[in-house]
């Protein structure tokens, strides 16, 4: 049960994408100062799957827990790819939104009017009856 609230601990921060923006979590920001402070202990994808990879061994001796060992097989998987292809744990901060000024917004109207047919164009003409 330890290993478990060990993963929940580990798993629940999201981490910030690259392109894009992520949504945080309830209350994730408290995790994440936890995640924060084992630095590159917690922050690195390799030592995560050899974690996750080492949680599921113990669990794959009793029947009980064996689907809980595939799922941690799969996310030593998951995270052994994402560690290859360079990805790592990144926190998400929370910047500061600086509203634009009014004034900065705003910008000229246009000078030239829209253009428009000529006049004799834009008046409606009589339909002609062919006889």
């Amino acid at each position: 049960s330890a290993a478990g609230v060990l993963v929940c601990l580990l798993e629940y921060p999201r981490s910030k994408r690259k392109k894009g923006s992520t949504m945080e979590r309830c209350g994730q920001k408290y995790l994440t100062a936890v995640v924060k402070v084992f630095g590159p202990l917690t922050r690195n994808y390799y030592i995560r799957a050899i974690l996750h990879a080492a949680l599921a061994v113990p669990a794959g001796f009793l029947l009980s827990t064996i689907l809980g060992t595939v799922c941690l097989g799969i996310a030593s998987g998951i995270y052994l790819l994402a560690a290859v292809r360079g990805e790592e744990w990144r926190p998400i901060e929370q910047k500061l939104r600086e509203r634009p000024h009014v004034g900065d917004t705003i910008r000229q109207p246009p000078s030239n009017p829209p253009p428009r047919p000529p006049a004799d164009a834009r008046k409606k003409q009589p339909a002609e009856v062919g006889g």
